[in-house]
């Protein structure tokens, strides 16, 4: 049986006129880099999130930074981040000479934990950057009520949460990414919304920092060939806005498609001793980016199996990021942040994407029961 982590084939035949057709106008308009369906697909997409501003843009890790250069940090100020993400989102504050403090992460979500980030607060910090990670909002309420506290700005980074609902306890719903100040989106292949290759976006209601953003989009123009601030050259060229615009209208279908396949894994995998099935938080829908299990002590036993019978999986992440070789300079150790180094040995992704099918999903099931019995 031919399984993938993810199908993105599958996912285009299905698509492929509707794509085939945009890619051509895109191609008979030649109007290849901003304007045209770039602006088309921004709008959409503002839409869709019910948000002031989208700002199309070359990539998530571009979309960090020009959100963090918009708030004119100075060298040295703290922003307060996970150490279990991937590396962007550490990677960005170090290249701004920014200081990263890491805040350890809740052990069922896997998100930044509150109270950990509420303890690393100083007169320095300036910013927190909560990662959704795996599909799943942080506790965006608890954060916010931190930063307004300190008068600090929230970034969210909701890379791998687009679609993904936020419930608040007054009742209001709302899409992930329009709660903090500023949001990060990354439009990667693999993303429940993926472009044909890199592409990202930054939203906000603030109409000064939307403004300010696009402009250092676009190495910080507002007139043409006036540069108003420093700026950089990260822009989704027009090809992929086409792709991204056609796939946009079937994003929610997309999400319930992975839901399904999600509630299946639940039913079926629940109850297996040495073995823990994703954690839905109150406060958040879960879109499912990954479907990610804790298997204490034989993960890497299990990923080894399920090798063996033809099945893909995947750890993310291995190493936290204040593990990592290129980050010692930080000065953290092993031990700091306990709950992020014990799950970097236990978590699991499987096969998660629109395409599974059920004897595919039958198929993973059986393999990890008959690994556990």
């Amino acid at each position: 049986m031919n399984i993938q982590m993810v199908d993105l084939l599958s996912q285009y035949d299905k698509i492929k006129i509707e794509i085939d057709t945009q890619i051509t106008n895109v191609i008979r308009s030649s109007i290849f880099v901003k304007g045209g369906k770039v602006t088309e697909f921004e709008e959409n997409l503002r839409k869709y999130l019910h948000t002031g501003h989208v700002i199309a843009c070359g990539n998530g890790t571009d979309a960090l930074q020009i959100a963090l250069m918009a708030l004119n940090l100075n060298e040295g100020d703290e922003v307060i981040t996970t150490p279990f993400t991937f590396v962007s989102t550490l990677e960005v504050l170090v290249l701004m000479k920014l200081k990263p403090i890491l805040a350890d992460v809740d052990p069922d979500t896997f998100n930044i934990s509150p109270e950990s980030v509420m303890n690393c607060v100083t007169e320095k910090t300036k910013a927190i950057v909560p990662v959704h990670l795996y599909g799943q909002c942080s506790d965006l309420e608890s954060l916010m009520n931190i930063a307004k506290t300190h008068n600090l700005v929230l970034i969210e980074d909701a890379c791998q949460a687009l679609g993904t609902e936020y419930h608040f306890t007054n009742g209001e719903t709302v899409k992930a990414g329009t709660i903090g100040d500023i949001a990060c989106n990354s439009f990667f292949p693999t993303k429940n919304l993926g472009a044909f290759g890199d592409g990202g976006a930054i939203y906000t209601s603030n109409d000064e920092l939307g403004n300010s953003m696009r402009s250092i989009a676009n190495h910080g123009m507002g007139i043409r060939y006036h540069y108003h601030r420093i700026g950089m050259n990260s822009r989704l060229d027009a090809i992929q806005a086409a792709i991204l615009d056609v796939k946009l209208k079937y994003l929610d279908q997309y999400i319930l498609a992975r839901q399904n396949a999600a509630a299946f894994y639940d039913h079926e995998l629940s109850g297996i001793q040495g073995l823990s099935i994703p954690v839905r938080a109150t406060y958040s829908s879960h879109t499912f980016h990954q479907y990610t299990l804790k298997v204490p002590g034989r993960r890497d036993e299990l990923q080894k199996y399920l090798k063996e019978k033809g099945i893909p999986s995947m750890v993310y992440y291995p190493i936290p990021l204040h593990l990592q070789e290129a980050y010692q300079f930080l000065g953290y150790k092993p031990g700091d942040f306990p709950i992020a180094e014990e799950l970097s040995q236990q978590v699991l992704s499987l096969p998660m994407h629109t395409e599974l099918s059920n004897d595919q999903l039958n198929f993973i099931v059986a393999a990890i029961l008959e690994f556990f019995n």
